[in-house]
């Protein structure tokens, strides 16, 4: 794996206008895979998926996280800093199983961890219930009860609870929590840190900063897009420096 360029970036940020933030995931990664097939990293668990984009996040911008919350009992706005290191999990050298299982109160489950494929189905489901269902038939590759098959729906809520932990237990990366306190009011809650809106955020805000740059050298020298972007940054900033 590689840092984006410059074109790549603007790429990247063009192509995902109208993409779903799932379809967003996989346009990242296919750049920084390129001989690597689309349907492929799909399948990736959510887990592996994120800890790869922290990776070219890092390769791209730096080790150094820069966040920002609102306090939701008194809505003040802090900002935060964590470092790539502090949040990556998945020993991406390390290949991960296919199939887990989970036995517990004469339940034998078989499943798989979920994937972009995953969310990309569920992404459409208009309550957290459907789309636990949902989940559940899709990864739960095989059922029984006292040595006896039965469909993943008849699972009782206290397995399906089980079964999650258990994914969570095995893809740790798929969900990063991060505490956070208000220095205002002193509360103190728990925060769900995306990498694929995270690193997408900051994607959009360098493209359109590189697309005006664009706009003025290719205004000023008459230079194609192509031919600045492929510039690098000290140079590029320098021309810049020349028209102001």
């Amino acid at each position: 794996m590689r840092s984006l360029s410059t074109s790549e970036i603007v790429y990247i940020w063009e192509t995902g206008q109208n993409q779903h933030w799932v379809d967003r995931a996989l346009t990242m990664l296919s750049i920084a895979y390129p001989d690597q097939l689309v349907s492929d990293l799909a399948l990736l668990s959510v887990g592996q998926r994120d800890a790869y984009l922290l990776t070219l996040r890092e390769l791209t911008f730096g080790s150094k996280l820069n966040g920002f919350a609102e306090c939701p009992k008194c809505g003040e706005k802090l900002e935060f800093d964590l470092n790539v290191s502090d949040i990556r999990l998945h020993d991406l050298t390390q290949p991960m199983p296919l199939n887990y299982t989970l036995e517990t109160d004469g339940f034998q489950l078989q499943f798989r961890l979920p994937n972009n494929q995953d969310l990309a189905a569920i992404a459409g489901c208009q309550t957290v219930e459907v789309a636990t269902t949902m989940l559940t038939q899709r990864c739960v590759l095989k059922c029984d009860r006292n040595n006896q098959p039965i469909s993943s729906d008849q699972l009782p809520a206290i397995v399906l609870s089980q079964l999650s932990e258990q994914m969570l237990e095995y893809d740790p990366q798929a969900e990063i929590q991060l505490a956070l306190s208000c220095p205002a009011c002193g509360h103190a809650w728990s925060a769900l840190f995306d990498i694929v809106d995270f690193f997408w955020t900051e994607l959009s805000v360098q493209a359109k900063l590189l697309l005006q740059d664009v706009h003025l050298l290719a205004r000023f020298y008459g230079w194609r897009e192509v031919d600045i972007l492929s510039m690098s940054e000290v140079r590029r900033q320098f021309y810049l420096g020349l028209i102001s």
